[in-house]
């Protein structure tokens, strides 16, 4: 005898193991990574294939579920956590992790959505070439929310943001049909280029099951080195000397803060240090050994210095010289979390901008409560910094979150619009930041990803409560 519990008609299609129930099991999927949101589901569902997403999204539609794609649940926004209602279904695509086919000649990966980061990037060297995408999260983060977050990274400058590396999407419509469009071609001009309506959507207008992804040849050779920058150091200026004398080889350029390296290094500074300006670790790369990297990484140096731009660096001599600047680097996020947490400003400029940022920025902050700490660094390469405000010691850190994002951030925001840039440069809008969308965005555009939304999903199934309000 069938009983009346509707999450059974999905375990008829998933299976037992397919299905998760249990309250603690539960848990891990209904608080977001940065434990801001909490929500509630009947049910995780866990497909292991495109046909079984297709089956259950026409059962939620038929059973008046709504359902939330989650892949590794790394987000800072607040995508993939469901709402308190109840009615929505978790869809996690941690089963669907096969990768389909490297074409070692296309230099092509396909993959299902579910494949973490980390192992599409072996996969790639497997075959002597190379994923670009990077991040800190690659170890957990899967492509189907890389696609739809439109990830950036550590590597944008030389290769792009995931939607310069996507060359085809296989994605479940809100109905359960499936676009197919997992093409491998560079070129392909045949009417509109749907795939991209789905990346950066954030779960909001299908379930994104399997990618294609461009890959390049392996770096076999690199160059790094680590910056002290001398006092008002032109940052923009430095970018474009370094992008010049490398024949545009560079391909990351991070800047790091004092305040935010003691975050690592905590009271036991090591070599690696910032100066009175902060500091840039700076990397050029090369699938061919015949150029020679560390010539022109130190003729971009020394035209750097005899600028007056730079008090020291430190060139990597060995990989594990090089490791631990970049450890560094991608440790500043946890070492915040270990601080006590902070307000995160996912800040975007044009690169002309920055510097006229972070003076206006500073002197905003120093007004509002010069007791403030700050952790700032980011991507230059790219426009993209983390002006992220520290919890102060004692204070509880939501209520602080709260205090700033009804304040000082939205100082800050203006100076950014201000300048020509935004509030979210490559952690999306999901939850958290659709009230930003809805008071800074254009009138026009926020109307036509209305109509978008609508058109894909008139029953507003997929992601409701994400990113943006169909009504």
């Amino acid at each position: 005898m069938r009983s009346d519990d509707p999450i059974d008609v999905f375990r008829d299609v998933l299976g037992a193991t397919g299905v998760v129930t249990s309250a603690d099991l539960v848990e891990r999927y209904v608080v977001d990574h940065r434990d801001l949101l909490r929500g509630t589901t009947p049910a995780v569902l866990r497909p292991a294939n495109t046909a079984e997403v297709q089956q259950i999204t026409r059962l939620a539609a038929r059973h008046g579920f709504g359902l939330v794609p989650q892949a590794g649940n790394t987000g800072y926004c607040g995508g993939a956590t469901p709402d308190m209602s109840g009615r929505q279904l978790v869809v996690s695509l941690e089963r669907m992790n096969r990768i389909r086919e490297v074409d070692p000649l296309g230099h092509t990966l396909s993959a299902d959505a579910g494949v973490i980061l980390a192992d599409a990037q072996k996969a790639a060297l497997d075959h002597d070439l190379m994923l670009s995408l990077s991040l800190g999260s690659e170890g957990s983060c899967r492509l189907g929310g890389n696609v739809g977050t439109n990830a950036g990274g550590l590597s944008v400058l030389r290769y792009g943001i995931t939607r310069d590396l996507v060359l085809g999407l296989e994605v479940v419509l809100p109905n359960g049909d499936v676009l197919d469009d997992m093409g491998r071609l560079r070129k392909n001009n045949t009417g509109y280029d749907l795939k991209q309506n789905f990346i950066g959507s954030e779960g909001t207008l299908g379930i994104v099951t399997g990618v294609v992804l461009k890959l390049g040849p392996k770096p076999v050779a690199r160059a790094t080195v680590w910056v002290e920058l001398a006092a008002d150091a032109p940052l923009a200026r430095m970018l474009a000397v370094t992008r010049r004398e490398s024949a545009d080889l560079v391909s990351s350029f991070e800047y790091i803060t004092a305040p935010a390296i003691a975050l690592v290094q905590g009271a036991q500074p090591g070599a690696l240090k910032a100066g009175p300006g902060g500091a840039l670790l700076i990397e050029f790369s090369s699938s061919s050994t015949r150029l020679p990297l560390d010539d022109l990484l130190t003729g971009t140096l020394e035209a750097m210095v005899e600028a007056g731009w730079v008090s020291d660096a430190l060139l990597a001599q060995n990989d594990r010289q090089r490791a631990a600047m970049w450890t560094l680097r991608e440790s500043i996020p946890e070492g915040e979390k270990k601080a006590g947490g902070s307000v995160k400003h996912d800040i975007s400029l044009p690169l002309g901008a920055i510097e006229p940022f972070l003076a206006a920025a500073g002197e905003t902050v120093r007004c509002y409560d010069e007791r403030l700490r700050l952790s700032v660094y980011g991507h230059l390469g790219d426009g993209n910094l983390h002006y992220n405000v520290l919890v102060p010691p004692g204070a509880e850190r939501l209520a602080f979150t709260d205090l700033i994002e009804g304040d000082l951030s939205h100082r800050l925001y203006a100076i950014a619009l201000g300048l020509g840039g935004t509030y979210s440069g490559e952690h999306g809008v999901a939850r958290l930041k659709r009230d930003l969308l809805e008071r800074y965005g254009d009138p026009v555009r926020l109307a036509l990803m209305r109509r978008l939304k609508t058109a894909h999903d008139p029953d507003n199934i997929m992601n409701a409560g994400a990113l943006v309000d169909p009504a």
